[in-house]
């Protein structure tokens, strides 16, 4: 029994130098990993590689409201990726900053032109009118859609002879309608039902893509008359002739050449629309004001009718009376 005891405790003696033993050569291979996370030279080639992304920055500095050329910008690789950048030239060029623009700086979509604006062609102006749902076609107008735009002139009780449809302006494009628009913005309805509920909202203005020197025509018809458009199939390219129909007289004269200067050609674009158009013009075909003849009277004084007497020209002088006015007009 004693030679048993003493086996077993032989044997847990050596266990214990044993573990001894084995936790010494733990603590002399622990510190390595630490010298080798000190020392640059000798951790892994992963902890050093830094993510980096291509994004479009100003070669030079970029003027506000000027479009950008090719030469302005230039790809650089940054460990910054801000949200709006972008990543390819081409898609920048061509674009119009809001804010000037130093060199180096990001070029981001949001510091760019955006929207309706970037959908107007040169020489164009976009123009809203009022709209309700039988001047657009009962509301099945969509932006992008091409109108002819339609004027109905009225005159009072007395004069219904005289009031006039015609065409105002032909094939323009619609660049919104309602709610609707072309510059492809997204709904700010939470919902499918709130969209749907949206598009069925009645619209209230129209606005379409007119030419600079039409948009005066289309002012005054707005502010004279009634407006219609005519919905159209955009493959449906006809216009009006404008030889056959004389040009309407501008409200501003422009100014004659002096002498020795050549002789300057018709009013165009900006110009034009500089010029101006009056209501009467636009409403007579460039006649002049119609106005109906005013009613005259020849009056007795003293209740004695009072002849036509010789003017000193060797004609007739008659008294007009209009109201409370007497003149004497010679004929």
């Amino acid at each position: 029994m004693i030679n048993i005891t003493k086996i077993i405790a032989a044997v847990l003696v050596l266990l214990a130098i044993a573990l001894g033993g084995y936790a010494w050569m733990l603590s002399r291979q622990a510190p390595a990993p630490a010298a080798a996370a000190a020392n640059p030279a000798t951790a892994p080639t992963k902890v050093r590689e830094v993510l980096v992304y291509p994004v479009v920055v100003a070669a030079k500095s970029l003027p506000a409201g000027e479009a950008i050329p090719a030469d302005a910008l230039r790809v650089e690789r940054l460990t910054i990726n801000p949200v709006g950048a972008f990543q390819d030239v081409n898609v920048a060029v061509g674009r119009v900053p809001v804010l000037d623009l130093a060199e180096g700086t990001p070029v981001m979509e949001n510091q760019l032109v955006s929207g309706l604006a970037t959908r107007i062609d040169e020489g164009e102006r976009a123009v809203a009118i009022k709209a309700d749902e039988v001047m657009g076609v009962g509301n099945k107008i969509q932006p992008g859609d091409f109108v002819d735009v339609f004027i109905t002139l009225k005159s009072d009780g007395k004069d219904v002879d005289r009031s006039q449809a015609r065409l105002l302006l032909s094939r323009k494009r619609v660049l919104a309608f309602g709610n609707a628009s072309v510059d492809g913005l997204p709904s700010k309805a939470p919902d499918k039902a709130a969209q749907q509920a949206q598009r069925n909202d009645q619209a209230r203005t129209a606005v379409l893509a007119v030419p600079i020197d039409e948009v005066n025509r289309l002012t005054i018809g707005d502010a004279s008359g009634r407006l219609m458009l005519a919905l159209r199939n955009p493959a449906d390219k006809s216009e009006p002739d404008p030889k056959l129909f004389a040009e309407l007289p501008t409200a501003l004269q422009p100014a004659q050449a002096k002498a020795g200067e050549a002789r300057r050609g018709p009013l165009e674009g900006l110009d034009l629309a500089q010029a101006g158009l009056t209501t009467a013009d636009l409403v007579t075909g460039g006649k002049g004001p119609s106005v109906r003849p005013m009613a005259t009277e020849v009056r007795a004084v003293s209740g004695t009718p009072r002849a036509a007497k010789p003017a000193r020209s060797g004609g007739l002088q008659v008294e007009v009376i209009r109201g409370n006015r007497s003149e004497t007009v010679n004929y």
